[in-house]
């Protein structure tokens, strides 16, 4: 416990930087491993320790503060693989918020182990032998310190190399002392890491249908909404197969004129079709549970079914077209990574309920599956290096001959990592995409200075390997940009490429 809360010390506290998280992801869990009371590892494990290392590494390369969110997501769910539980997300956030009550229970136990360790009266002669000796030193050393520090004159009186050697320890424990909020941060980590190593109980999980179930003899009996059901099924059906032609007859095979409405079709219409999607994702899931299951005629309604689940799969990969759509009018960006992600996540859920459907697995089942499947999604966004993929995908475009990528160089902020690809189109044959690509590494180069002053104040706890290796290409190239050293000439040029580049947005 000790150990976890000096390593979140140095590294959350007194740490100036993600090398320091990616440090703490790393030596946390071989903390935890090392301290749990009761280890009953489950197979989880195995997946966790990669998927932090993984994390580590990209926290370690160009961190996000959505990085350190997911890192601590996944401490957690580590610990409670520790503990025998399996990581379903709502479980971890019942674990996580047990944390509180454990570490209180855990510090009383802790309490009384050492209360017993050496009982009053009852004391070995083992502990009065070492005790005799150790006790009077420390006291002695400690006194001996005070007195001097508390007196200049005294401090003088010894000689100088002795003298100098206490003001340096006395300069040490002054700025090393811990500060009261780093006292409150200590004993706050320590009591959350004792609750995490000795959690109140095994959380309780809830059958999820994973099992077979006892069998229970239930005559079929005809299920009140068994209309209902069908009828509503037929109806998507058909409304489906309309909309699908539409779709197809007019976003595919085409050549999209120019004013076509990119946004429009493309961007807002890719978010509606994707939340259709998931409406169908949730109407499936509620159709075939309950009384539903006990009826005869169910299997009429699984092959209506799986009828509305091929129209399901088309509207999917109508989706990612239409993404795709917006992808090649003008680049790649952040937003349409997530909507890539989000858009997979979508289609994968409703996988889920097909094999739900097929399996006879139940809602709780369904539901943990969802949640993992939203959380890697949203691990995957925070371990990619997002910016370096969509810079290259956009630099790659334009060193083809497309200009309209530039747009998302001008518009939109980018990692080191994404700035280090911009280095091709230092020769783009499209003069004003490299006046201004030269003039946005001649910004960033005239920041240089600063921010290794900032870097030289900070610990090792602040470094990124892309930042480094950003600052030492600006050193190396710096003469390839010396024309906008000078802030007017290089905001001019900017200005010249945001105008151009904003036909395209």
């Amino acid at each position: 416990m000790m150990a976890i809360v000096v390593l979140c010390d140095l590294t959350i506290y007194r740490g100036d930087g993600f090398a320091g998280h990616a440090a703490l992801f790393v030596v946390a869990p071989l903390l935890l491993l090392l301290g749990t009371e009761r280890l009953r590892p489950v197979a989880a494990l195995w997946v966790l320790a990669p998927m932090l290392l993984l994390l580590a590494a990209r926290m370690l390369w160009c961190g996000s503060a959505l990085a350190l969110v997911v890192g601590f997501a996944l401490l957690v769910c580590f610990a409670m693989s520790l503990n025998g539980i399996r990581p379903y997300l709502l479980e971890a956030v019942v674990f996580a918020s047990q944390t509180v009550h454990a570490g209180y229970r855990g510090l009383v136990a802790y309490w009384r182990s050492l209360a017993q360790s050496v009982p009053v009266g009852r004391t070995s002669l083992n502990h009065t032998h070492w005790l005799a000796i150790l006790l009077p030193f420390v006291a002695f050393v400690a006194f001996s310190l005070l007195f001097t520090l508390a007196n200049p004159d005294l401090l003088e009186a010894i000689s100088k190399e002795l003298a100098r050697s206490f003001e340096v320890f006395r300069v040490w424990l002054v700025e090393f002392s811990p500060q009261p909020l780093e006292v409150l941060f200590c004993l706050a980590v320590g009591w959350v890491t004792i609750g995490l190593l000795r959690p109140l109980m095994a959380v309780r999980e809830v059958s999820d249908g994973e099992r077979p179930p006892v069998e229970v003899a239930v005559p079929p009996a005809p299920a009140p909404l068994y209309a209902a059901v069908r009828n509503t099924l037929a109806v998507v059906i058909a409304l489906f197969s309309v909309y699908l032609v539409f779709e197809f007859k007019t976003l595919w095979f085409r050549v999209f004129p120019k004013g076509f409405h990119y946004s429009g079709y493309a961007h807002e219409g890719a978010a509606w079709l994707t939340v259709a999607l998931a409406l169908a994702t949730v109407t499936l899931s509620l159709i075939f549970r309950g009384r539903i299951l006990n009826d005869d005629r169910v299997r009429r309604l699984r092959t209506l079914a799986w009828f509305w689940s091929i129209e399901n799969i088309v509207l999917a990969i109508a989706v990612f077209h239409r993404l795709f759509i917006y992808i090649g009018f003008n680049g790649m960006t952040r937003m349409r990574t997530i909507g890539l992600l989000g858009s997979s996540a979508v289609l994968v859920g409703f996988i889920l309920v097909l094999w739900k459907i097929a399996h006879n697995r139940n809602f709780v089942w369904l539901l943990r599956r969802h949640l993992w499947t939203v959380a890697i999604a949203v691990y995957l966004y925070a371990v990619l290096p997002v910016d370096a993929l969509v810079m290259s995908y956009n630099v790659g475009r334009i060193m083809g001959g497309d200009p309209a990528p530039c747009v998302q160089i001008s518009v939109h902020p980018t990692s080191p990592e994404g700035l280090l690809l911009l280095r091709p189109l230092l020769t783009c044959k499209d003069d004003l995409i490299r006046q201004g690509v030269l003039a946005m590494l001649a910004e960033r180069d005239a920041k240089a200075e600063s921010l290794v002053v900032r870097r030289r104040q900070d610990s090792w706890t602040a470094f990124q390997v892309a930042e480094d290796r950003l600052l030492s290409m600006l050193r190396a190239e710096a003469s390839e940009w010396s024309d906008y050293v000078d802030q007017s000439a290089r905001e001019a040029a900017l200005s010249k490429f945001h105008k151009y580049a904003y036909q395209w947005f």
